[in-house]
């Protein structure tokens, strides 16, 4: 089988990293996809490195591993929408594509005419995929909006690492979360534009802003605050609304402990040889171990530092107790269960050079996820696309190189 998108052209002019993971899961899923990049330079984060990934006797190219997890599946041509010729190339594009995405700053697209009311006109079909840092409208439209700058205005990092009276201070997440989650709404609106148009036969226009989304998935910490008033605070590895629900101290390392339900609760009593502790008053309910967290947690602190952690571990997962060993990525990405999934994959370049990459989770009983383009190197496909979708001579394609057009 197919991917489910197959048959659907994307005309991406996004870089960094929302609009390009929003792509390349639309790629997974089988949409062919065309990266439209700057001439020379391409997309920003082909130079966010090193690390490179390394040709022969070691001699790095130009694709920085960041790059690299974030453009599987396209094809790369070049671009200048600086120029006339430039922009009737997009035009041309868009006007058999079924997907537009762009992240340029709010303004920018209308003033090369490539803005949604303009492309609309020559492809009514066409969603149009906008992704900028503050969205379209409010009094923030026209700041740039990096994911740092977001998870500190949105919120995240003030309810992210240790607490104050640990030393603690606000810490951003450790991978691009604004931006990932952002890829992840751009897609399903996306999906859920391309279904709607099944009976309207209109596509139409999605401003996606980082920063609404960031407010979005604060979910229960946005929660507690409406239905409570009170601000959510940092709590490092601990739960605000359950208990024990955080990293513990073994003979020889560290665990997580996971407590969901009174039933966990007792279970980890009986593992740690301490079944009183489940029938004392203070700890008995999840909204008693709330009140009492400081004392349990000490309490049980004490009982798991006795312990070898995978002795430990083994006891709990026996017991149903959530628990997991704290693991490095390399450690991560060696898991058995992982690996028993393919969750690592590869693919050759055009240079004969093997990518690795983490492949999409998503597992389809029918369709299938295609993996058939690696990360392109830059313009790679320009002469292909011109050629085989807009149907230009090898002179035509020499012209627009002199004109630098792409």
């Amino acid at each position: 089988m197919a991917g489910p998108l197959k048959g659907l052209r994307v005309l991406d002019l996004s870089r960094i990293l929302a609009g390009p993971w929003t792509s390349q899961l639309l790629a997974d899923f089988g949409a062919e996809v065309i990266k439209v990049e700057r001439p020379v330079t391409g997309d920003d984060t082909r130079a966010w490195g090193p690390p490179y990934l390394s040709g022969e006797q070691g001699v790095e190219t130009r694709e920085s591993a960041y790059f690299l997890s974030a453009n599987r599946g396209k094809k790369s041509i070049t671009v200048d929408i600086s120029t006339t010729d430039g922009r009737a190339i997009i035009r041309e594009l868009a006007a058999t594509s079924d997907v537009f995405v762009e992240n340029y700053k709010t303004d920018d697209m209308a003033r090369y005419g490539l803005d949604y009311g303009s492309l609309s006109r020559l492809n009514p079909q066409l969603v149009y995929c906008s992704i900028t840092g503050f969205g379209q409208t409010g009094p923030y439209r026209s700041r740039p909006g990096y994911d740092f700058v977001i998870q500190a205005m949105g919120g995240l990092m003030s309810i992210t690492g240790q607490p104050d009276d640990e030393g603690g201070r606000p810490m951003k997440c450790g991978v691009p979360v604004s931006d990932l989650m952002t890829a992840m709404y751009s897609t399903s609106a996306i999906l859920g534009a391309l279904v709607e148009r099944t009976t309207s036969g209109k596509g139409q226009y999605i401003d996606m802003s980082l920063l609404d989304v960031q407010v979005a998935w604060l979910a229960n910490q946005a929660s507690n605050y409406l239905i409570s008033g009170a601000c959510p605070e940092r709590m490092g590895n601990a739960h605000p609304n359950l208990a024990p629900y955080q990293t513990f101290q073994a003979s020889d390392g560290e665990l997580i402990i996971a407590v969901g339900n009174d039933r966990q609760f007792r279970s980890l009593c009986c593992v740690l040889g301490s079944e009183d502790l489940a029938d004392d008053a203070r700890f008995a309910t999840n909204s008693a171990r709330l009140a009492h967290r400081r004392e349990l947690v000490e309490r049980l602190g004490e009982m798991t530092s006795r312990h070898q952690k995978d002795s430990l571990l083994a006891q709990l997962t026996a017991a149903g107790v959530p628990a997991a060993p704290v693991r490095t990525i390399p450690e991560a990405l060696a898991d058995e269960h992982l690996r028993s999934r393919n969750m690592l994959r590869s693919l050759k370049n055009s240079q004969g050079l093997d990518v690795p990459f983490i492949a999409n989770p998503v597992k389809f009983s029918r369709s299938t996820l295609e993996y058939n383009l690696p990360p392109p190197r830059l313009g790679e496909h320009t002469m292909q696309v011109l050629t085989e979708n807009l149907g230009w001579t090898e002179a035509d394609v020499r012209a627009a190189r002199a004109a630098r057009a792409i």
